[in-house]
């Protein structure tokens, strides 16, 4: 959530922020209140409450009907005491329910507007050139064996799918690869649960707006992640973490309802229910947050140059930065046959807002706790097998494999079953 102490300091900052989001201005006003009323709660409760005690010395010391007074003033103190705490705490959580709707303050220079009023920062590579007509990816996918839609349908419904073949190689190609050089770079290799608790999942910001994509087992009171970030954000929930920074990369199945995606997202393994991806994961010093992120997106960058596909570089619109996010891009991978850049990474800077939710602090130089700040990037996923496919692909349908891939997959070709 937003710190209280910078609201109160500059609540004009905030009015930005929900005004660069499109989101609702007048709740500044409702949490400045709510605050003003809950902080005159506690001072009357402490008063009286050291009303009491001073009470309670007096009583100890009398006698006969001054006594028998003072018992009677001190039962009635009692009572005030305890409705100005009951009044103390009921306007707390009405002020830390309203904080916990508020979306993350977005970062100066995150650019304003919504879905489409993104900010494109860099087109990196070369838009491939055919001399025949593309194949789509799951025509490719179904030519090589690689992807089975229609037995995906058959198990499990609409959005399922089975990688097959030279399909399941290629998606252990990209994790290992982007495993390799999360390792390499300094971060600790994870595997993560993949169901959380809800006080993880709603700490993280994926309830409440985004509750709807969100697979729920309601026996159990679990929640199945649309991405590792949620349990690598939970690993130090109520914790003082030492030694910043922590890098953490976490290798896992995501779940997704994707509900209202529509049109040419629902051919093949664009938006799907199930897939797996490699995302980094950083806790900070929130001095250092600004300059991880951009290490974040190099990263990223690094691992598309390796499969060697065309991209661009979007700074997100704050309406479409999610509950959490402060600042985001994207990087877009091309694909051909959509004539369009669609996202393969994204890298998030969370700022202290998922840390103050999950009680996650460190020590600053005077050893008083303060929270960290959290950030998170892709660095390989399932739907990467899409921009791959397409960009490499040869007139017979065959697809040459990125020389970083090669020695995961043991060919540089992948051929049509015959």
């Amino acid at each position: 959530m937003i710190d209280l102490r910078a609201l109160r300091e500059d609540p004009d900052r905030l009015r930005a922020s929900q005004r660069a989001r499109g989101e609702d201005v007048a709740v500044v006003d409702v949490l400045l209140d709510l605050d003003e009323r809950r902080r005159a709660a506690l001072t009357r409760f402490e008063q009286l409450r050291a009303e009491q005690k001073s009470s309670g010395k007096l009583v100890s010391r009398a006698q006969g009907e001054e006594k028998q007074a003072l018992l009677a003033k001190a039962k009635e103190l009692a009572q005030q005491v305890k409705e100005a705490e009951s009044d103390a705490d009921a306007l707390g959580a009405e002020l830390d329910a309203a904080l916990r709707a508020v979306p993350n303050l977005v970062e100066e220079g995150a650019p304003p507007g919504g879905e489409e009023d993104f900010v494109v920062l860099e087109e990196v590579g070369s838009i491939p050139s055919f001399d025949f007509e593309p194949r789509d990816h799951l025509e490719l996918g179904e030519k090589l064996g690689a992807i089975d839609m229609e037995r995906g349908a058959k198990v499990s419904g609409s959005r399922f799918y089975y990688l097959t073949g030279v399909g399941m190689q290629l998606q252990l190609a990209l994790l290992n690869l982007a495993m390799e050089q999360a390792i390499a770079a300094g971060f600790t290799p994870m595997y993560v649960p993949v169901l959380v608790k809800p006080e993880t999942m709603e700490g993280t910001g994926f309830l409440g707006n985004h509750a709807a994509e969100v697979y729920h087992l309601p026996a159990d009171d679990l929640y199945l992640v649309g991405t590792s970030e949620v349990a690598l954000a939970g690993y130090h929930m109520n914790e003082i973490v030492p030694d910043l920074p922590k890098r953490y990369a976490g290798w896992s199945s995501c779940f997704r309802r994707e509900a209202g995606s529509y049109g040419k997202d629902t051919r093949g393994i664009i938006r799907v229910h199930q897939f797996d991806k490699v995302e980094m994961f950083s806790y900070v010093d929130p001095a250092d947050a600004h300059e991880e992120h951009l290490r974040l997106l190099a990263w990223e960058r690094e691992m598309l140059a390796k499969v060697e596909l065309p991209y661009r570089v979007i700074d997100v619109a704050a309406g479409d930065l999610g509950t959490s996010a402060a600042r985001k891009y994207d990087c877009e991978a091309w694909v051909p046959t959509q004539n369009a850049y669609r996202e393969v990474t994204s890298t998030s800077n969370c700022t202290t807002f998922q840390a103050r939710r999950l009680s996650i602090r460190h020590r600053d130089a005077d050893g008083k706790p303060q929270p960290v700040a959290t950030l998170n990037g892709t660095l390989a996923t399932t739907r990467w097998i899409v921009a791959i496919l397409e960009n490499h692909q040869q007139a017979d349908g065959s697809v040459r494999v990125p020389a970083a891939l090669q020695k995961y997959i043991g060919r540089e070709v992948l051929e049509p079953i015959r």
